[in-house]
């Protein structure tokens, strides 16, 4: 390892870095040993991946120092880092989606005999690295055709071939099923017991508990915590996390499922390359329960939902809202009739950051009663809507004149739910409904969405997050391939089989 005798991998010691008048790190001390797997944990806006930014050359620190391997460092760029042997999995792939997987590894790095690059041995080589560290993933492949899953292997893989000796992952299970998750966690040990040093940034307890040497706990730009699974448990985690206790499992009464309120029935549907995603899926969700949908990334859950809400024409097959069939209405009057949707992806669908959160808070139904009256706006409806609804959601901001883009990744969620449960819906689309979001406010959310059922909501309920998904639904439908595979219910509804039906082997 070219160790100085037994230097830590890297110690930070006063990290701060500021932006205006935010201390995304403010003075930050952190050690991390070789061999060792460090998770450093904390919710949305802590300043983990702020903190990670300035180890990798992303981002240079107002004050503090670096020491790499016993030897002070200047990191002024990702060059720097990579040649020390930094290396960093982001949680947005930077691949180049036509290239194939070998072309995308050793880009930068490449092989080359007579000033050629020689494809044939990089493919070689490339297969050989990930045999060795079990990253199985074709190198001939393009990235483009990857699942996010198989992507962020190629990122792991590029990072190694360039003799990254301690490796940052951002948040890197936030795409995976639970096996894919375990797989990574096996990867993780092998490198670690090779003697490489693992930062694993993430917000989630279990893995903490799953894959973690040592743990460091930060809150709003500071080190709170520096502790190790067999003394804090995820009770205590979530406690340092959010500054208050905590309820981790989601509390609620069994379900009291009435009519079907949304039906699909042999619904076909094609992705943006015309090829089929949803293959023939018939489901129904009836009034006061949450139907959950399991599936990794990619298995045609973006293409059903869009469906759903109108925004993809279905190649067959209806979708029926009550006894209105909604198929081709378009998405505006497909909400208009009762449904609600919260999208996976908040800044491209979900809201407008530029905008105010009273703007924000009325973005379906900003040239309606009581919001507009003809053409002319009523101001004055919309700022006491949004007063309330700010209130109700407990959104932390200035007030409804402040621009959605500065608040807080788990705030901007909180405004959506808002907006998206306070029309009185029939049914709620809710689609990654929590993605990126601290433990505090996805308490709140899954509160929210569990007592609307109660009074009567129909949840689908689409989560990556297999935890979410059986923590909060009655019934689970696993969808593999544009198929649902399976709906479960009750004690049939386990983790393991799950997983293992979300993979395909059902």
């Amino acid at each position: 390892m070219g160790r100085d005798g037994d230097a830590p991998a890297l110690s930070l010691h006063g990290i701060v870095k500021t932006y205006g008048p935010v201390r995304a790190n403010d003075g930050v001390d952190l050690e991390v040993r070789w061999g060792e797997v460090h998770a450093l944990l904390g919710e949305n806006g802590a300043g983990k991946s702020t903190l990670m930014n300035v180890v990798y050359g992303l981002t240079r620190p107002d004050a503090g120092e670096i020491v790499f391997d016993g030897r002070p460092v200047t990191i002024s760029g990702p060059t720097d880092a990579i040649r020390l042997g930094i290396g960093m999995v982001h949680q947005h792939f930077m691949l180049i989606p036509p290239l194939t997987v070998a072309e995308n590894v050793i880009l930068g790095h490449e092989t080359a005999r007579s000033g050629l690059m020689d494809l044939a041995e990089a493919r070689a080589e490339v297969g050989d690295l990930a045999r060795r560290h079990g990253l199985e993933v074709d190198p001939a492949a393009r990235a483009q055709d990857l699942s996010v899953g198989l992507q962020q292997r190629v990122e792991i893989l590029k990072a190694l071939y360039r003799g990254a000796r301690l490796l940052i992952l951002d948040e890197p299970t936030s795409v995976l099923t639970p096996q894919e998750a375990e797989r990574l966690f096996d990867v993780i040990r092998s490198l670690t017991a090779q003697g490489t040093a693992v930062i694993f940034i993430t917000h989630k307890l279990g893995e903490v508990m799953a894959v973690a040497d040592r743990i460091t706990v930060m809150r709003r730009g500071q080190v709170v915590a520096d502790t190790t699974p067999a003394e804090s448990g995820p009770p205590d985690l979530a406690r340092l996390m959010v500054g208050r206790p905590v309820l981790l499992r989601v509390d609620k009464k069994p379900a009291r499922p009435g009519a079907a309120l949304l039906r699909l029935e042999g619904l076909r549907v094609d992705d943006d390359r015309h090829q089929p995603a949803v293959d023939g899926v018939d489901l129904e969700v009836r009034a006061g329960e949450i139907v959950g949908l399991a599936g990794v990334e990619g298995n045609g859950q973006e293409e059903l939902v869009e469906a759903i809400v109108g925004l993809r024409s279905p190649r067959s097959g209806r979708v029926v809202l009550g006894t209105q069939d909604v198929t081709r209405l378009g998405t505006r009057r497909t909400l208009h009739a009762g449904v609600s949707f919260i999208p996976a992806d908040r800044h491209r669908m979900g809201a407008i950051l530029e905008l105010a959160v009273a703007d924000n808070l009325v973005l379906s139904d900003y040239d309606r009663p009581p919001f507009a009256r003809g053409i002319l706006r009523r101001f004055q409806a919309v700022w006491e809507y949004a007063l309330k609804a700010i209130k109700a959601f407990d959104i932390r901001t200035e007030g409804p004149a402040q621009p959605l883009g500065s608040l807080s990744g788990g705030n901007q969620q909180k405004l959506v739910v808002a907006r998206e449960l306070s029309t009185d819906p029939r049914v709620l689309v809710a689609s990654q409904p929590t993605r990126g979001v601290d433990v505090g406010s996805i308490e709140f959310i899954h509160r929210q969405i569990v007592a609307r059922r109660d009074q009567g909501l129909a949840v689908l309920l689409v989560s990556s997050e297999l935890d979410e998904v059986l923590s909060l639904a009655d019934r689970v439908a696993v969808i593999y391939r544009g198929r649902i595979v399976a709906v479960l219910e009750g004690d049939a509804v386990e983790r393991e089989r799950i997983g293992l039906m979300m993979a395909g082997a059902a």
